[in-house]
């Protein structure tokens, strides 16, 4: 009782779902769940109302009634809890009158009752409630109902047995005759008997059964071919299994007729293995296309199962883009029989037919435009391959103009309307642009592309490349500049690097301010931490890729907008980057790159890291200028020591040629660089 007025935390979070979506069975059937070791009668109001929001569902009028069944199994049958029992039974009889098992649960309860009458009316109702396919299990419990029930009058007896004949003429003859011989009804049984022997076709029964019966078609076949077995009929036994297999709809009956005929019929008429296989096969795949004529993947295996045959392969291609329909198809698109089937007809050498099928295929309605785009591209690509090229950028141009209102089979939903924004329509498009077109029609491809605003980056790369290989570099560069301004992080990263890399080769240092300019728009998307780092793996990439002559220049003004920018820790990254450079920095460039970066250690205060960058520079040929800097800060910040220190490498550098030792220290600048290669080689 304390659950019921105290409910707990878990059913106060299944109360809010609940109410929150009454509709939704899901949350109804974890809420029972839940409950599952609660008492009946808790879990009984929750089943009230859920059935209230939810009066057709049968999984919970199932498990309800089977519940409430079990409540009551060891109660007496004059318990009032049958009278609400029957009372739910009838309640979801309104909603699930069709379901024949649930007439079979109340049908049961109501002869564990010894209710005779109501039994009898009850199941009248069922039969006229429910569809005739499914009066075969109620006839089988009211057969049992009337064997059993002795206060059930012969009379009666026999007229429900009578009744169920005229359904099925054959299942419970026997049981009538018997019950007929019982009783002394002689003439009745004798009768009964001869219309049965005299008057059965069994051949027609069962084939009766085959449409009656839709759950057991491939049970009905099998049958109807034993019975001419069994007369030694053994041709007309295998006409039947090859009638059935040609019928059914399913696998599961066909796997049952030819698992079957296999023992039955081929071993006694000794045919051939490998060709009742094949031709299985075939059979299998014409009942999955009955089955669903729309299985795209099931009309290219039957494409398969008659390789060699290109007449029948034409045939089936020519049956499969007929029947299946674009909104129905099963697993792969119907684009593909179009384009396999243009593919049969070009490796024939017949492009007539090829073209005529692609024809077809562009017209046709798909569900997705990359279908129809795949379509344009591999006739395209077919035309290609046959040299022409002319063709192929015709397809491409007519394919890539703007919707077609002048083609009467398209509607405003269609694919098709989409087809001109198809990137992969015009990626194969400025391709052969670029091939077979001229300058000035692929430029227009490129700035049609941009004008529909689906450009990738790496269509900017290829469409500036473009321009540059043909001198127009100021163009290309504005192309590079609409192209930063598309995309974000990470995705603008190449055209950031390609531009930054492509104009400082181009200008140097001729057009600091420009370079400048471009530094600046590449930090002006910076608005965190995240982003400034991503600016830096920017200018990195760009030092790195820019070519061996403008390093350095590069280099320079990249320090330059860092410093500014960013300050000395990150300034620090990019003259390391410098120095430690493999490639591309001469060794005098080097050492004014290190004389640039002890200063600036200087000028922070950083007088170690400072000497020790001028230690490393010293070893440099022509470093005049490495001594001159370095005796001016040792003059200023230095001391005794230090400046004997100076003095010494100086002379060891003047007077052996050797390269001087660097000092280890703590916080060195150059520590991350102590296991580089470039270092190791440099360094004695």
């Amino acid at each position: 009782m304390a659950s019921t007025i105290f409910p707990s935390s878990e059913d106060l979070v299944h109360e809010k779902l609940v109410k929150r979506n009454p509709k939704s069975l899901q949350r109804w059937w974890s809420y029972l769940i839940s409950k599952s070791h609660s008492p009946f009668n808790e879990r009984l109001v929750i089943y009230e109302r859920a059935l209230k929001a939810l009066p057709d569902s049968y999984m919970l009028w199932e498990s309800y009634l089977g519940e409430h069944l079990d409540t009551v199994k060891d109660l007496e049958v004059t318990h009032p809890q049958y009278d609400f029992l029957n009372d739910a039974f009838e309640r979801s009889l309104v909603t699930m009158h069709h379901m024949p098992t649930i007439w079979l649960m109340y049908l049961e309860t109501l002869t564990a009752q010894k209710l005779i009458a109501r039994a009898h009316e009850t199941f009248d109702r069922a039969f006229s409630s429910l569809h005739v396919t499914q009066h075969g299990r109620i006839w089988e419990a009211y057969l049992v109902f009337v064997s059993h029930q002795e206060s059930v009058s012969l009379e009666t007896k026999l007229s429900v047995y009578r009744r169920c004949l005229e359904y099925d003429p054959v299942t419970h003859v026997e049981d009538f005759v018997e019950i007929l011989l019982k009783y002394c009804r002689w003439e009745e049984a004798a009768e009964t008997l001869a219309n049965v022997l005299s008057g059965l076709d069994v051949d027609g029964i069962i084939r009766g059964g085959i449409g009656k019966f839709i759950d057991e078609v491939g049970v009905f076949w099998t049958s109807l071919a034993d019975y001419y077995i069994r007369k030694n009929m053994v041709e007309k036994a295998r006409d039947v299994y090859e009638e059935g297999m040609m019928k059914v709809v399913t696998m599961k009956d066909f796997n049952v007729i030819y698992d079957v005929s296999r023992f039955d019929v081929a071993k006694k008429m000794d045919l051939d293995e490998d060709d009742e296989e094949e031709d299985a096969n075939v059979v299998a795949n014409s009942v999955l296309l009955r089955q669903n004529p729309h299985d795209v993947e099931q009309w290219h295996h039957r494409v398969k199962l008659f390789e060699g045959d290109v007449e029948k392969q034409i045939l089936i291609y020519t049956e499969a883009v007929k029947a299946v329909e674009t909104m129905k198809e099963v697993g792969e698109s119907p684009h593909t029989l179009f384009v396999a089937f243009a593919k049969l007809y070009e490796t024939e050498n017949d492009l007539v037919n090829a073209r005529a099928v692609f024809e077809k295929a562009v017209q046709v309605n798909y569900k997705d435009v990359d279908h129809v785009a795949c379509v344009w591209c591999e006739w395209a690509e077919m035309e290609v391959r046959h040299k022409n090229f002319k063709g192929a950028l015709e397809l491409m141009r007519r394919a890539t103009s703007s919707p077609w209102p002048e083609a009467p089979w398209i509607e405003p939903e269609q694919a098709h309307m989409e087809l001109y924004k198809s990137l992969r329509l015009w990626s194969l498009y400025v391709t052969l642009e670029e091939s077979v077109g001229t300058l000035e029609s692929t430029r227009a491809a490129y700035e049609r592309i941009m004008e529909l605003r689906i450009a990738t980056p790496l269509i900017i790369l290829n469409y500036a490349k473009l321009l540059e290989k043909n001198d127009y570099f100021e163009e290309a560069f504005k192309v590079y500049e609409r192209g930063v301004n598309m995309f974000k992080y990470p995705h603008v990263k190449d055209i950031w690097v390609t531009y930054l890399t492509r104009f400082v080769e181009r200008y140097g240092k001729t057009k600091v301010e420009r370079a400048r300019e471009l530094f600046d728009n590449v930090v002006s998307m910076v608005n965190s931490s995240d982003e400034t780092k991503r600016a830096m793996e920017i200018y990195k990439e760009a030092m790195r890729k820019v070519g061996d002559g403008k390093k350095l220049e590069m280099y320079e003004m990249c320090i330059v907008r860092v410093a500014e920018l960013f300050g000395v820790e990150e300034t620090r990254e990019i003259f390391k980057e410098a120095v430690e450079s493999s490639s591309g920095v001469l060794d005098d460039d080097v050492k004014m790159m290190c004389v640039m970066f002890a200063e600036m250690e200087r000028s922070v205060g950083e007088i170690d890291r400072a000497r020790d960058i001028y230690r490393y520079a010293s070893q440099f040929g022509d470093n005049r200028v490495v001594w001159e800097k370095w005796d001016e800060m040792e003059t200023e910040h230095g001391n005794e020591d230090t400046y004997r220190d100076m003095l010494s490498v100086k002379q060891t550098v003047s007077g052996s040629g050797l390269r001087p030792v660097k000092n280890s220290r703590s916080g060195s600048p150059f520590e991350t660089l102590s296991t580089s290669p470039v270092k190791k080689m440099r360094t004695l």
